[in-house]
């Protein structure tokens, strides 16, 4: 692993233990030329995943990229740090389990939304703003109106 402060590619692991997400090994490594330290985390990955943009252009899948979209939409929200990890696990997971490498963006856009949707309304309309594009406070007011419910005997519009 390659000192994140010099350079240097010889670092020795110093501690290796389970990460708070249990899905991760966390390392504490010591570089010794700069005598930095550092901690790594260390993931299964079941297979190489390939994201196809909507313009066609492909690109390695980025856990780091769907993580800190996933933290932007839940900012300043009553969720635990471990339960956003395991969302985020969860939604990797059931990525490496279709049996494609290659995934539409699209569909990990739908996975995410669907849930959030599941744990937090607020950053459910968040990430589907940015993930859908709304334009004007109209496309929000027409997303939000279909999450409400519809009061008993009211007429419903189709």
């Amino acid at each position: 692993m390659r000192c994140p402060f010099c350079g240097n590619i010889d670092t020795q692991v110093k501690d290796s233990r389970p990460a708070e997400d249990h899905v991760s090994i966390r390392r504490r490594r010591f570089c010794p030329a700069c005598g930095g330290r550092f901690t790594t985390y260390e993931r299964v990955q079941l297979r190489d995943l390939v994201v196809i943009k909507s313009s066609g252009r492909r690109e390695d899948f980025d856990r780091d990229k769907l993580e800190r979209s996933i933290r932007i939409a839940l900012q300043k929200r009553p969720i635990e740090p471990e339960r956003v990890d395991q969302m985020i696990s969860g939604i990797v997971r059931r990525l490496e389990s279709m049996g494609e490498t290659d995934i539409p963006s699209k569909m990990i856009g739908e996975i995410v939304m669907e849930t959030l949707a599941r744990i937090d309304t607020v950053a459910y309309v968040r990430f589907a703003s940015v993930y859908k594009n709304f334009q004007a406070a109209d496309d929000f007011d027409r997303f939000v109106s279909e999450l409400r419910p519809v009061p008993q005997g009211a007429p419903v519009e189709k």
